[in-house]
């Protein structure tokens, strides 16, 4: 009984055992760290210059509008469809560098 709370009373000691486990664990985390950093870093591809995007409020929650080329064009050409949304669709259309059609 004397053994046991002399033992208990005194902090854990890390042998070589506990520390070499310790440092290949903290190298694996640290691995999977630099991964994941250069694969965020180097996956996707480049935003496109003539998208538009826009997200409003819908009857069923967020709705969002995205189109590219000329698609995005005819969107902004005739803005008539998205009504409650025009200062929105303004603002994507100028951003994209296309003509925005009022009325």
């Amino acid at each position: 009984m004397h053994e046991q709370s002399r033992r208990l009373s005194e902090p854990l000691r890390w042998g070589r055992r506990e520390k070499t486990a310790a440092a290949a664990l903290a190298a694996c985390i640290a691995v999977v760290l630099l991964a994941l950093a250069a694969f965020a870093l180097t996956s996707g591809s480049p935003a496109r210059r003539d998208c538009i995007s826009v997200t409003f409020a819908s009857t069923l929650g967020g709705a969002l509008v995205h189109e590219c080329g000329a698609r995005a064009r005819r969107t902004c050409a005739s803005p008539a469809a998205f009504s409650g949304v025009e200062q929105q669709l303004r603002a994507a259309c100028e951003r994209a560098g296309m003509p925005f059609k009022t009325g």
